[in-house]
């Protein structure tokens, strides 16, 4: 965190990157590093812009509402 938002959104791009590769090429327990990795790194430029973890709770929490509702409203983006 201290070197800054631009710093850690770019650390968190290429965090990214590698899970999709990890995903895509490696083994499990590859992915699940890089996906650790990730999360790291999303909740390091969270704290950064002071977003808290629980807004990202609740819009996935409402995002999964929507879903069992309407499985096809993830979609459309509704």
């Amino acid at each position: 965190m201290k070197k800054g938002l631009p710093h850690s959104a770019k650390k968190l791009g290429e965090e990214a990157v590698e899970t999709v590769v990890a995903a895509l090429r490696e083994n499990d327990e590859r992915l699940v590093a890089e996906a650790a990795d990730l999360l790291y790194h999303l909740v390091v430029v969270l704290k950064l812009r002071e977003v808290p973890l629980s807004r990202v709770h609740r819009e996935l929490y409402k995002r999964s509402r929507r879903s069992v509702l309407d499985p096809k409203a993830l979609k459309r983006g509704t």
